[in-house]
């Protein structure tokens, strides 16, 4: 079996770089070249947008079929509610979060954690709904600083010894280190304002089961579709339901974040 006892293996354990010959037409050849070699005749491509555009270049190309399967821990891909990965991540999230709660409240502090998400907020969102942050702070939204303050000043009110705030780094107010100094001032805390950074663990660990789940479908989705005779798809999950989406609709339209989610962030943060 040449997938046996791969799926508990955290990480690209398949290796992943970006690849600027790829990008010209002289390194496509040679990949071309390369699959006629080996005598490959289809491709599945495994990974987010920058993936999948060069997988529909080199399908209009060269005419190779090239499925593609949504791996990104951001979530962000239009076509399918979930991407392998993304469990993972929130789950890793989470348990950041959980254990600075427990020196949050021993110091009565505010801490702002920043989760991945140049972009898209969804890790930031599922991260701060699933441990019962404060509030977050999102590419998606705009948030004033006026805002913010006024809901950590809520919280004091409530005579809660603490706060957490979730960051995506891509959100709309500006760097974590510069909101939580800026914030410090304007609360006139005489502790310390934090801000823990959980950076790349997010990318490692190993697959949640929801994640194996998810893999295990698309992976599977993706050598049927082949088999069936599509060309240039990406397969993904739709209301549980397996889908296929053309890979240029995939790339040209963004995923827009969940409002029901988004409205009740804000409804717990009042």
């Amino acid at each position: 079996r040449d997938v046996g006892n791969i799926i508990q293996r955290g990480g690209t354990f398949l290796k992943t770089a970006r690849s600027m010959e790829f990008m010209t037409p002289e390194g496509r050849k040679k990949a071309h070249a390369s699959l006629k070699r080996h005598k490959i005749q289809a491709l599945v491509a495994l990974g987010g947008n920058g993936t999948f555009t060069g997988a529909q270049v080199f399908h209009e190309e060269y005419g190779i079929p090239v499925v593609g399967v949504p791996c990104t821990i951001d979530n962000d891909l239009y076509g399918t509610d979930v991407t392998i990965g993304f469990d993972t991540a929130v789950n890793t999230a989470i348990d950041a979060v959980d254990k600075i709660r427990d020196t949050a409240e021993s110091h009565n502090r505010v801490f702002f954690i920043e989760v991945m998400g140049r972009n898209s907020g969804y890790i930031a969102l599922y991260t701060a709904i699933g441990s019962g942050a404060t509030t977050v702070l999102l590419p998606e939204r705009e948030t004033s600083m006026e805002e913010l303050v006024r809901i950590l000043n809520q919280e004091a009110v409530k005579n809660k010894a603490f706060s957490l705030v979730v960051v995506a780094e891509g959100n709309k107010l500006g760097k974590t280190q510069d909101i939580a100094e800026e914030v410090k001032q304007r609360l006139k805390l005489e502790e310390d304002v934090r801000v823990t950074v959980v950076g790349h663990m997010q990318r490692g660990g190993s697959p949640s089961g929801f994640d194996r789940l998810v893999a295990t479908r698309l992976g599977n989705a993706a050598v049927e579709a082949i088999l069936q005779g599509y060309k240039n798809a990406m397969v993904g999950i739709s209301n549980n339901q397996l889908k296929h989406t053309p890979l240029s609709i995939a790339i040209k339209n963004e995923k827009e974040i969940n409002m029901d989610l988004l409205r009740m962030i804000e409804m717990l943060a009042v």
